[in-house]
C-alpha cells in the first residue's frame, strides 16, 4: 500500500483508466454490479464534502487577504485573480471556436440509456449539511466578516477547518479517485459505452495542451507590455521551470527552479521571494482554462445549452475557488466541483468525467501554472517601482 501511494496519481488514474477498459472486456456483471456499489456510495460521500470543501477553503483564504495591510499581498491576489478570469475567457473563446467542429457527431449524452444497465446491489445516502450555493454564501459572509472585524478566535476556527479539510481531500478523497474511476470505465466497458468516451477525450486533451502553451505566450505578452521587455526572452528564460513543472506535477516542488529562474528574468530577490511561493499557491490560470475548457466541451458532449452569461458568473466564481484552491494533487478540481454543480449544473457522472479529464492534464496544468508565475512577479516588480 505504501508503494502504491509513492506512484503519481497521473500514473495511477491511467492505470485505472486502462484496467477499467480491459477488465470490462470480460468481468462478469457480478463485478460491475460491485464497482458501481463502490461508486454510488464514493459519489455520495463527495455529495456531502462539497459544501464542506467551499467553506473550508473559501473562508479562510477570503480572511487572509482582507485581513492583512500588505499593499503587495493584495495586489498580487488581485493579479492571480485577473489571470485566472482572463484565462478562463480567454478558454471559453477558444473552445467555442474549435470543440463544435472537433466535436461533432460525438455525444455522450446516451451514456445513460443506451447498453445494459448494471444497478448497484446497494446504495447509501449521505445528504449534504447545506447546499452549494449556501456554501458559497456562507464562506463569503465568514471570510470578509473575519477580515473586517479582527474575530481572531473565528479565524482560527476556520484556519484549523481547513486544515481538516485539506487532510480529507489528500488522505481520503484523492486516493480513493483511481477506483472510482476504474469503476465508472469498468461500467462503461461492459455497458459498450466507452469508445466513444475515449475519441472525444483524446481530442480534448489534445486541444487544451496546445491551449495552455497559447496561454502562456499571452500572458507573458502582456508582462513584456508592462515591463517593456521582450516576452519570447523571459519566457525563455522560464522553460526550465516549465519542464520542472511537467516531469514533478508539482507547484510545491518546482518553487526552487521557478524562483531562481524568476531572478534571471530580472525579478527582484525580495519581490520573488515572496511572489513566487505566494503564486505557486493562490495562481492556477492553466487550471482555470483547463476547467473551462473541459467544461464547455462536456456541455457540447452532453447537449446542455450554452449561456454566455451563466458561463460568465461561472468563471468569475471559478477565479475565486481556484485562488483558495488546496496545494495538493487533484485539489483545484476537488475545490472547483461545487462551482460546476450549482451553476453548470454537472451531474454526478459528468463531474467524473471533468476530474478525470482534468488530472489526465494535470502535469501541462501544473505547468502552466508554475510558467506564468513569473508575469505577476514581474508585474508585482514593475508596479513596486513605482509605488
Amino acid at each position: 500500500m505504501k508503494k502504491l501511494k509513492q506512484i503519481p496519481l497521473l500514473a495511477r488514474i491511467i492505470l485505472a483508466i486502462v484496467l477499467g477498459i480491459g477488465v470490462g472486456q470480460f468481468a462478469p456483471d457480478a463485478v460491475a454490479r460491485i464497482m458501481n456499489t463502490f461508486c454510488g456510495v464514493f459519489s455520495s460521500l463527495l455529495g456531502f464534502i462539497i459544501p464542506l470543501i467551499i467553506v473550508g477553503l473559501v473562508a479562510p483564504a477570503i480572511a487572509r487577504v482582507g485581513g492583512v495591510a500588505g499593499r503587495m499581498l493584495v495586489i498580487t491576489t488581485l493579479l492571480a485573480y485577473g489571470f485566472s478570469v482572463m484565462s478562463g475567457l480567454f478558454s471559453y473563446g477558444v473552445s467555442q471556436g474549435i470543440f463544435p467542429h472537433l466535436l461533432e457527431g460525438l455525444s455522450l449524452s446516451a451514456l445513460n440509456v443506451e447498453g445494459k444497465t448494471l444497478a448497484p446491489y446497494f446504495t447509501i445516502a449521505i445528504p449534504p449539511v447545506m447546499d452549494v450555493m449556501t456554501a458559497l454564501v456562507l464562506a463569503f459572509m465568514l471570510g470578509l466578516g473575519i477580515a473586517t472585524s479582527g474575530a481572531e478566535v473565528l479565524r482560527k476556527g476556520c484556519e484549523e477547518f481547513e486544515t481538516i479539510v485539506t487532510r480529507t481531500i489528500s488522505a481520503v478523497i484523492i486516493p480513493l479517485l483511481p477506483p472510482y474511476i476504474f469503476g465508472l470505465f469498468l461500467d462503461m466497458a461492459c455497458s459498450g459505452k466507452v469508445g466513444v468516451v475515449l475519441g472525444a477525450f483524446i481530442k480534448i486533451i489534445a486541444v487544451i495542451f496546445l491551449l495552455t502553451l497559447t496561454l502562456l505566450l499571452l500572458q507573458y505578452t502582456i508582462a513584456g507590455l508592462v515591463t517593456r521587455r521582450n516576452p519570447l526572452r523571459l519566457l525563455w528564460t522560464m522553460l526550465p521551470a516549465y519542464f520542472t513543472a511537467l516531469g514533478t506535477s508539482s507547484s510545491a516542488a518546482t518553487i526552487p527552479v521557478t524562483l531562481q529562474r524568476a531572478k534571471a528574468a530580472g525579478v527582484s530577490e525580495g519581490v520573488a521571494g515572496f511572489v513566487i511561493p505566494l503564486c505557486a499557491t493562490i495562481h492556477l490560470s492553466g487550471s482555470m482554462a483547463k476547467i473551462t475548457a473541459c467544461t464547455l466541451a462536456l456541455m457540447m458532449l452532453y447537449g446542455m445549452p450554452i449561456d454566455f452569461v451563466n458561463i460568465l458568473g461561472f468563471i468569475l466564481m471559478l477565479g475565486i475557488t481556484m485562488v483558495a484552491a488546496p496545494g495538493v494533487p487533484g485539489g483545484a478540481i476537488m475545490a472547483a466541483l461545487g462551482v460546476l454543480s450549482s451553476i453548470i449544473g454537472f451531474d454526478e457522472q459528468q463531474q467524473a468525467m471533468m476530474v478525470t479529464l482534468y488530472i489526465a492534464m494535470d502535469s501541462f496544468g501544473t505547468a502552466c501554472n508554475v510558467t506564468g508565475d513569473a508575469t505577476i512577479a514581474l508585474i508585482v516588480d514593475k508596479i513596486k517601482e513605482r509605488l
